[in-house]
């Protein structure tokens, strides 16, 4: 039940995402949520093509994740990890590492995806102080984004992120130019020029290059090819840096592979994972590293990994990711991300003769449709709902990321309502 005092209460007192307390934008109260589908308290039901800002990949109220969390409840909620191990994240970790490219053997886990990103550039400083260097930069991309935290922040592109307010406040590091050859353009050397000199001027104060592999997510969603990233790797490898590849959107099928540099076929020394790692149920990431990070860093003056939180390995999370990867190894996310994006294929590609469109993308079980103006967020939210579809702009960008168990049906209700939206001017700004 939610009442017009809980709706009045949550407008005045309570923060949500990149909202203003001052002039909040309209928020909607779900009641349940089943399979893809959100309830209101209304009783309206909303096909949700967002799952849960890309986490939700097997649904809402799965019963084999429902189980896990009520097994586990039922031994404990939680335990400190420091002194102490427990059997749920033992098994998460050997799924993981079994998951994953060979290399990557040593697992930490965390909270959420911008502290995986924390733990990855910590990492790679402390690399460095055991070999005896104190390296405190980063080369990273344009319109690259990696979380909200400080240090996850500091590497997000400083000048077209929802982060440039922090301009000043963040430690300066290297921006190479964004990949601008897509997914499936033909390759142009030229594209890496920008990042190798970089790359060239600065290797010797550099940690780490960190990235999103072949989708840049919040900073634009891009999707750009996969030679870029092959170079990337061998520019690391040139010069002996660290590549830290952040999959936290990508990780777990949604590119159409199960790990985003599977399409260009390269290994990471730093993976970051979060995201659809529970299925969307609880937060919960990971960061793997090789054995020689992991040996270096235990070189260093400290003798360990400086990082520990609270929650760190909580048995319900790591119970429930557990399940989730359980889900993702049985395989049937890979017919169900090629329906989806076949589908996406078919109705997404045609708006883009529509005089609103500036560009339509689709990889695996990402669409996105770029309109030449900014959304208007209230009044096109609006709109969605009274379409009976959930799905959540921002700026430009009218994009879908469905859970893999999304009907057809279901899918075709997303799609049409986005060329709905694209016919009415008055959902966007001048």
């Amino acid at each position: 039940m939610f009442t017009q005092d809980d709706r009045a209460f949550d407008r005045q007192h309570i923060w949500h995402p990149y909202t203003s307390l001052h002039e909040p934008l309209p928020c909607y109260p779900v009641v349940a949520a089943e399979k893809c589908q959100l309830e209101l308290a209304d009783g309206r039901r909303l096909v949700d093509g967002m799952s849960s800002w890309w986490a939700a990949i097997h649904g809402y109220n799965h019963p084999r994740l429902n189980q896990a969390l009520q097994q586990q409840m039922a031994q404990m909620s939680h335990v400190m990890f420091g002194g102490i191990t427990h059997p749920a994240a033992v098994q998460l970790c050997r799924q993981l590492v079994s998951m994953t490219p060979e290399a990557l053997e040593c697992v930490f886990l965390a909270d959420s995806g911008s502290v995986a990103v924390e733990v990855s550039m910590k990492m790679a400083m402390q690399y460095w102080l055991g070999r005896g260097e104190r390296r405190q930069q980063f080369l990273t991309l344009q319109r690259g984004y990696h979380g909200d935290t400080f240090a996850a922040m500091s590497v997000c592109d400083p000048d077209n992120s929802m982060h440039s307010l922090w301009r000043g406040f963040l430690p300066p590091h290297h921006f190479a130019a964004a990949p601008q050859c897509a997914f499936d353009d033909a390759w142009d050397e030229r594209d890496i020029d920008d990042f190798a000199r970089l790359i060239a001027q600065h290797h010797t104060q550099i940690a780490a290059v960190i990235l999103e592999p072949i989708v840049q997510g919040a900073g634009g969603m891009r999707f750009y090819h996969p030679r870029y990233l092959q170079r990337v790797r061998e520019y690391c490898d040139r010069y002996g840096l660290l590549l830290i590849a952040d999959e936290i959107a990508t990780g777990f099928g949604r590119s159409g592979k199960l790990f985003a540099c599977e399409h260009a076929q390269i290994v990471p020394d730093i993976l970051c994972l979060g995201k659809a790692l529970t299925g969307g149920t609880m937060t919960l990431s990971a960061t793997l590293t090789t054995r020689e990070v992991a040996d270096t860093i235990g070189r260093s003056e400290a003798g360990c990994f400086m990082h520990g939180p609270t929650f760190m390995g909580n048995p319900l999370a790591c119970a429930v990711a557990s399940a989730s990867l359980a889900l993702v190894q049985e395989g049937a996310w890979q017919r169900q991300v090629a329906g989806i994006e076949q589908q996406l294929r078919d109705q997404l590609l045609a708006l883009r003769s529509h005089p609103q469109v500036a560009d339509v993308r689709v990889l695996g079980a990402i669409g996105v449709v770029e309109s030449r103006t900014p959304v208007n967020m209230a009044a096109i939210q609006r709109f969605f709902v009274d379409q009976g579809v959930w799905i959540r702009p921002f700026g430009r960008l009218i994009y879908l990321m469905p859970p893999y168990i999304i009907t057809a049906d279901e899918l075709a209700q997303l799609t049409t309502a986005i060329g709905r939206a694209l016919d009415n001017p008055a959902l966007f700004n001048a």
